[in-house]
């Protein structure tokens, strides 16, 4: 996508934002939500969907695991800053906990603060929704070295993950277009998934 392509990051992070707070709204009609966000693309993605959601006239509050995030995640809190959407060190109690922790660069199991926010996700009782995979889930294995979230939706993105296959802690499992071309897709032996009516798609799990 970046290399060959010239898609760059910011651009697909802004489609995977925008899905994601439309899978959001579409499933709990929240009143509020609390963002966990990692320091990477991920987490970028997620702080994306913090904006839409604001937009819709959503409370939106955004932790986290770090204040010095990578170039493309910094700039989408930024935005969030100038527009006076709340930040806290805690994860605050929501209608909804997006989490966009770790994504499939799972390396391990997962330490320091982001173990500490995925304990979060999992002890605030609002419903959870996942980025791309559920923090701590090893998307090639389908196991969890370590701590993980357990999510009532994840939006995975581009392709499903062979990983999530019979994982239960994705919950529902949904893909989001991010504009990957259909020669992309092709070259990897998979069918382009159809997003002709619309850019969710619910997933139906493999026998």
């Amino acid at each position: 996508m970046i290399e060959d392509l010239h898609i760059q990051l910011l651009q697909m992070m802004e489609n995977a934002g925008r899905n994601l707070a439309r899978l959001v709204l579409d499933l709990a009609a929240p009143s509020s939500v609390a963002i966990a966000a990692g320091s990477g693309g991920n987490g970028g993605g997620g702080l994306a969907a913090a904006r839409h959601l604001a937009n819709a006239g959503v409370d939106v509050t955004v932790t986290t695991t770090r204040r010095d995030l990578r170039p493309v995640a910094a700039h989408q809190l930024d935005i969030l800053r100038r527009m006076g959407i709340g930040w806290s060190d805690t994860l605050v109690p929501a209608d909804v906990v997006v989490d966009a922790v770790i994504g499939y660069s799972l390396r391990g199991a997962p330490q320091g603060r982001s173990a500490e926010l995925i304990g979060a996700v999992n002890a605030t009782g609002g419903i959870v929704v996942s980025l791309d995979t559920p923090s701590g889930l090893d998307v090639t294995t389908g196991e969890a070295p370590g701590a993980v979230v357990e999510a009532a939706a994840t939006l995975t993105l581009a392709l499903p993950k062979i990983g999530m296959r019979n994982a239960s802690v994705t919950g529902q499992l949904f893909l989001g277009d991010i504009s990957v071309p259909r020669s992309i897709t092709e070259a990897y032996g998979a069918p382009a998934p159809d997003f002709r009516t619309g850019s969710i798609l619910r997933l139906d799990r493999p026998t």
